[in-house]
């Protein structure tokens, strides 16, 4: 018999090999071949009876796995569907959702036992907590929900949204039916891991991310595959879990563009997540004090149901106040801050930059520290005493002085959360600081450790990037500021002031969400920016609806459609001559509605040595830009750009 084998391999091909003992159940099991020289790991995607090739020409599969199982056709339907969608190939794509250890040569030998004996299949709620009438009234209407039901869950922060995801989950578990709940970040895993450990005690359950071993990740993936894990919790890659029981999928704070993927298959989970569900005909939730302006549209136009949660959980929990001061004086909101802190009361303080300072440079000749393979400048990490690129990673030493003149006065601008720590521990040196960034939190599970001492009050005073402020429940944080705000409004992005307001929604929704009133301070110079008003008055849903209509007029999503081809090359004339090239073929292609903008460098012209152009694709309809992005990479296939150069096209892009 004649196997149809796909390989990791960027082809829009597959590969025929020779067995002797496959039968047609094989479908979907992995495979070891023999590929040039050595060998590789692929899927079986068909066996048949004769093949085009030759047969004297084709090779025998050296193994099939057999001890894992396959994938469905489920499974496959969903694979397909992505590698066509988003234009990537289906060997890469099918492979790459399969955990590293199932794609090692050397093979995988599974444990005999794995799941704990005080584990079950069977939910047995311990910890249970009383909704409120709008929670029960919203619990209510999603359990009505018949096959595939898409729903949008707005609550505003602190409204109680995880305890909706848990008991609708509870009434499917208990019906044996396998739950998928998608979180953003790996950082919010340890505070779900908590609340369901406490509310089902015995259940067998799993998560899954990156910070997991590729052992410990097979074993739990494979249990997911057999349905003996009941519930995964897991972030983006987890949406393609091959589950057979699946009952319901949940996106947490499913506005997040974590949920985007950015290299290799430049998928959206969330997007993906509405597509299984759609396919496997199971209800959806998508939850969000923020939703995306697609999903809102999605819910104002009756695509979704609209859940809305508009009042705190917590009795006595209100909305912090929003109070506003200019940027660079600080006088006013340290002295709440200290009242705060004397109080016994926690607070954080928000800068989405790490680092001591995002400049060096000499006011003696104007030298500033760039780094050489990055068209960026060298961030500060005085701690360390090194110069650090936030995009390739390089590191040099701090210099002591510059490089072009010999001064000694060298000088930094701007802040970073080192730089804030160090100020504020002099400010406040009788208060226990803790700072939160993907360099105090770079080792596994020092956020797990830094999550339990702020529960347990061993701090006082935060300072973090957005690691800090997505879905945490911190009870006796009651102060919020937000530091230099204004960096978004100057993007040229057309979603810049979209996710400004999410996040400062995101961020001040840390304060006050028990029974301490709260109140956030913002730096800012333009404080009558309707983001900014919208905040302080809270008409949410009233800004959405004005940036629909922007939306509208202007031709932007999700009133259209994007793609961009993305290039990059350290050879810039081949990078010129390749985009000039695909620019005239899509400009050929072209049909009615759509608009192909001329090649331009990247926001990031220069990334670790790389030059990066990028061409922007505006479509009216999603089926008009997929048939034209389909003859389109079959001309670009045809472009010969050699290994210098590499290209992607990416449908849906969340910056361009």
């Amino acid at each position: 018999m004649i196997v149809e084998v796909i390989l990791d391999v960027p082809l829009e091909r597959s590969f025929d090999y020779l067995c002797d003992d496959v039968v047609a159940d094989d479908c979907g099991r992995c495979v070891r071949v023999p590929w040039g020289t050595g060998q590789k790991i692929g899927l079986i995607r068909a066996v048949k009876a004769d093949s085009t090739h030759p047969q004297d020409r084709l090779k025998h599969v050296l193994e099939i796995w057999r001890h894992i199982p396959a994938l469905t056709s489920s499974d496959w339907g969903l694979i397909e569907f992505a590698s066509r969608y988003y234009h990537y190939p289906l060997g890469q794509t099918a492979m790459g959702i399969l955990p590293p250890a199932l794609r090692r040569i050397r093979g995988w030998s599974p444990r005999k036992t794995w799941q704990s004996s005080s584990m079950k299949n069977v939910a047995e709620p311990g910890l249970l907590q009383e909704l409120n009438c709008a929670q029960a009234e919203i619990l209510h209407n999603l359990r009505q929900s018949q096959g595939y039901t898409p729903h949008l869950l707005y609550g505003i922060t602190g409204s109680g949204k995880t305890e909706i995801y848990l008991n609708w989950m509870d009434n499917l578990l208990e019906q044996g039916k396998q739950v998928l709940l998608l979180v953003p970040e790996i950082n919010l895993t340890p505070q779900f891991e908590a609340r369901l450990t406490r509310r089902w005690p015995t259940l067998f359950w799993v998560s899954l991310h990156s910070g997991i071993s590729d052992t410990e990740r097979a074993h739990r993936w494979l249990a997911a595959q057999r349905g003996e894990a009941l519930l995964v919790l897991g972030t983006r890659l987890a949406v393609f879990t091959p589950m057979p029981n699946l009952g319901l999928i949940i996106v947490d704070e499913e506005h997040d563009s974590s949920f985007k993927q950015q290299e290799g298959l430049r998928y959206s989970a969330r997007d993906l997540a509405i597509v299984r569900a759609n396919r496997e005909s199971i209800p959806i939730l998508l939850g969000s004090a923020t939703p995306s302006l697609e999903s809102w549209l999605n819910a104002r136009s009756g695509r979704y149901r609209l859940h809305r949660l508009t009042q705190r959980a917590v009795p006595l929990a209100r909305l912090p106040a929003v109070y506003f001061t200019p940027v660079g004086q600080s006088l006013i909101w340290k002295e709440a801050l200290q009242k705060t802190l004397m109080r016994g009361e926690q607070a954080l303080v928000f800068i989405n930059r790490r680092g001591y300072a995002p400049v060096l440079y000499c006011p003696a000749c104007g030298w500033q520290a760039f780094c050489q393979r990055c068209s960026t400048r060298l961030v500060v990490h005085r701690q360390d005493q090194i110069l650090r690129c936030h995009h390739c990673g390089i590191v040099k030493r701090l210099v002591r002085h510059c490089p072009e003149c010999g001064s000694l006065h060298l000088e930094t601008r701007g802040d970073g959360t080192q730089k804030v720590e160090t100020h504020l521990k002099e400010c406040f040196p009788e208060h226990r600081i803790l700072r939160l960034d993907s360099d105090s939190l770079s080792r596994k599970g020092s956020w797990s450790v830094a999550y339990q001492q702020i529960l347990d009050h061993e701090v006082d005073l935060l300072i973090g990037t957005q690691l800090v402020v997505k879905g945490h429940d911190f009870p006796d944080l009651s102060f919020v500021v937000v530091l230099n705000a204004d960096q978004s409004l100057y993007s040229s992005d057309f979603r810049a002031t979209e996710r400004l307001l999410a996040q400062l929604i995101q961020v001040t929704g840390r304060a006050g969400r028990a029974n301490l009133p709260g109140q956030v301070w913002i730096e800012t110079d333009y404080p009558d920016h309707p983001v900014y008003q919208t905040l302080k008055n809270q008409e949410i849903e009233e800004y959405w609806e004005h940036e629909l209509g922007v939306r509208q007029q202007t031709g932007w999503p999700p009133y259209s459609y994007l793609a961009i081809l993305r290039a990059e090359s350290c050879d810039r004339e081949l990078l010129e001559g390749f985009m000039k090239q695909a620019g005239e073929q899509a400009h050929t292609l072209a049909m009615e509605g759509l608009m192909v903008y001329e090649p331009v460098p990247a926001l990031l012209y220069r990334k670790a040595g790389q030059y990066r152009y990028q061409i922007l694709v505006q479509a009216d309809g999603r089926v008009a830009l997929q048939e034209f992005l389909g003859c389109w990479r079959i001309a670009l296939v045809r472009l010969k750009t050699g290994k210098r150069l590499r290209w992607v096209l990416e449908v849906d892009p969340i910056d361009c």
